[in-house]
């Protein structure tokens, strides 16, 4: 129930299997201080079921309810969407290694209907695992 980084509290997440490859785990959690993502079990959430601070995670089937990652930033749109922006910020971690997973995961949340660098521009990610700001400028010197 807890970033194994940080110890903040997490938002666990079902991963859509369009976007699987880029994920830690089908169940994944962000963190809302780090912005790191994990598998969930590894943030101590079980899958099937809640925990204080921390949001239950998404039944990827029809007509599941969708995740809400208001507790890391308002700044996320829902959906799809905001799996891909929450899985993006936990690549963002390291670039260099991630770039693929990082362009496919941009390319993923703008089908899904969400503006990426709009999203990056409102992130309050002060306190994020990685420089917000660096990471934007390779982003638009990769896009």
């Amino acid at each position: 129930m807890a970033c194994p980084y940080c110890a903040s509290s997490v938002v666990a997440f079902a991963v859509p299997p369009g976007i699987r490859e880029h994920a830690p785990a089908p169940e994944t959690v962000i963190c809302t201080v780090c912005l790191r993502t994990v598998p969930a079990v590894d943030a101590g959430v079980d899958p099937a079921g809640s925990a204080d601070g921390v949001v239950e995670p998404m039944d990827v089937g029809v007509g599941s309810p969708v995740p809400d990652f208001s507790p890391v930033d308002p700044a996320f749109p829902d959906g799809e969407a905001g799996v891909a922006l929450a899985l993006l910020c936990g690549s963002l971690v390291s670039f260099a290694l991630n770039r693929s997973s990082i362009e496919a995961l941009v390319e993923h949340a703008e089908r899904s209907g969400a503006d990426v660098f709009s999203f990056l521009e409102r992130l309050d990610a002060a306190d994020a695992a990685f420089d917000l700001d660096r990471r934007r400028a390779a982003l638009l010197d990769l896009c």
